[in-house]
C-alpha cells in the first residue's frame, strides 16, 4: 500500500460495540451448552441408560469446562493484523505507513547548543 493511500472501509475494522455484541452472542451460546449438559445429564441419570458413568461424565465435564471457556471468548478481543501470522506483505518500502519516519526531517532545536 502506498504511503499516501487512503485507508479502505473495508480493511476498517468492526466498531467496539459489533465487536462486543458477537463475544456477548458467543457466550451466551456457550452458557446455553453448558445448561443443555445439565439437562441432558439429568435425563439420562433419571432414565438409566446402558454406559451412564461415561454420559455423565462428558455432561460432567462440558459443565465444568464450558464457563471457563465462554469467559476466555467474552474477554477476547480480535487479533491486530500486524500480529497474524498471514498478514499482508508491506509496501516495498519496508515500513509501515504509521511508521515514524527514521531521519529527523527540518531543523533539529537543542536547548544545550545556542
Amino acid at each position: 500500500m502506498a504511503r499516501n493511500a487512503p485507508i479502505l472501509i473495508t480493511d476498517a475494522e468492526p466498531s467496539l460495540d459489533k465487536q462486543r455484541h458477537s463475544r456477548e452472542i458467543r457466550y451466551l451460546l456457550m452458557m446455553s451448552l453448558r445448561a443443555v449438559c445439565l439437562i441432558v445429564g439429568s435425563v439420562l441419570a433419571v432414565m438409566q441408560v446402558p454406559l451412564l458413568w461415561l454420559w455423565l461424565l462428558l455432561c460432567g465435564l462440558g459443565m465444568v469446562f464450558l464457563p471457563w471457556m465462554a469467559v476466555l471468548v467474552a474477554n477476547d478481543r480480535p487479533v491486530k493484523p500486524e500480529h497474524r501470522w498471514r498478514h499482508k506483505p508491506r509496501a516495498a518500502t519496508g515500513t509501515s505507513p504509521r511508521e515514524l519516519p527514521t531521519k529527523p526531517t527540518g531543523k533539529t532545536i537543542d536547548a544545550d547548543h545556542e
